[in-house]
């Protein structure tokens, strides 16, 4: 069944705050960063940590869109736009699955300038004077339409000197409140030379592990309603867009919740009623598929499937080509000088 969307009408965000919990035990491993570790911070309710960015499950949601065993998107999101990467005849990566979406150089930095100059001719209108974000989302639209959801920052230069950029629309992040630190360890048992050079693989070599558990663990999600309308793409792509964002946070609940090698968990309570507005439950994936479907075909005119083609190899020939005329021409004015 097609889901009911008619409560978001005139809503401007649609939040939810879901409940998770470690799938076995009280454990679970958080987010490290360098030279920071854990991500711990004091508030009114005491001791908290971020358990996942903001960006990080950005990543992860474009990722449960994603068929690795057919390297392409979910049978359920055919037809949705999106580039594909191919070296030498096979995949090699895609917009869906690169950390900086279609601003990836496996993109923009081939040998093969097929796309860039495409999408640099289109959006060559705004090389002077403000940007006008109803015709820089009608082409994201046609590219990649995940860019709408999720952000996107076209920082080379000669893409309008680098200030085509679209916010997040679509953020997720988890946190844990009331947490306290688990520290374990372990060893690195050598049995034939314990006393060996831990510097070159052998030896015993013992560690220390830093886990938490916590009160109670949160997956903040939201989705700005206003930023989606504001594109001016219309009611139809307005649609298609909550439906796909739905989509993305369900079918990350409904699959492996699995962030690290100890850090599982699940969703407390299967019932997922949004905070704001009160009262909106969240679709079944198999309604929201149905849905989409339907969405997509009265869209599909406004997107296509783009393959580009990534040759490194021949980037560097290229590259030391270039490298090697520059040296000829330096001689050249070397001689020429009296």
């Amino acid at each position: 069944m097609i889901p009911d969307l008619s409560k978001l009408d005139t809503a401007t965000k649609l939040l939810f705050s879901i409940e998770l919990q470690p799938l076995q035990g009280e454990r679970f491993q958080p987010t490290g960063f360098p030279s920071l570790g854990a991500a711990t911070y004091e508030s009114n309710h005491g001791a908290n940590l971020l358990v996942e960015s903001a960006q990080s499950m950005a990543n992860r949601l474009e990722t449960v869109c994603w068929d690795d065993s057919a390297d392409q998107p979910r049978a359920e999101l055919a037809g949705l736009s999106y580039v594909r990467v191919e070296r030498q005849g096979k995949y090699l990566t895609s917009s869906m699955t690169e950390a900086h979406r279609i601003n990836s150089p496996y993109l923009l930095e081939g040998t093969d300038r097929t796309f860039f100059n495409q999408i640099k001719g289109e959006l060559s209108v705004f090389e002077s004077g403000p940007i006008d974000r109803k015709i820089l989302a009608k082409v994201l639209l046609k590219y990649d339409v995940g860019t709408l959801l999720h952000g996107v920052f076209l920082a080379k230069k000669e893409l309008a000197g680098g200030r085509l950029r679209i916010a997040r629309a679509l953020s997720a992040f988890i946190e844990a409140q009331g947490v306290r630190q688990a520290i374990s360890g372990g060893v690195k048992n050598d049995h034939v030379n314990p006393s060996g050079s831990t510097k070159e693989g052998f030896g015993n070599v013992p560690f220390s592990r830093e886990e938490f558990t916590a009160e109670k663990i949160t997956l903040f999600v939201n989705l700005d309603l206003a930023q989606i309308r504001g594109y001016g793409l219309g009611k139809d792509i307005v649609h298609l867009l909550v439906l796909l964002a739905l989509f993305k946070v369900r079918t990350l609940l409904d699959g492996d919740l699995r962030l690290r090698t100890a850090c599982n968990l699940e969703v407390k309570d299967a019932t997922i009623v949004a905070t704001k507005p009160t009262g909106f439950a969240l679709p079944s994936a198999a309604d929201l598929a149905e849905g989409l479907a339907a969405a997509v075909k009265k869209t599909k005119d406004q997107m296509s499937i783009t393959t580009v083609i990534f040759n490194d190899e021949l980037k560097k020939a290229k590259d030391a080509d270039d490298s090697k005329d520059e040296t000829s021409e330096a001689a050249d004015e070397d001689e020429a000088q009296p």
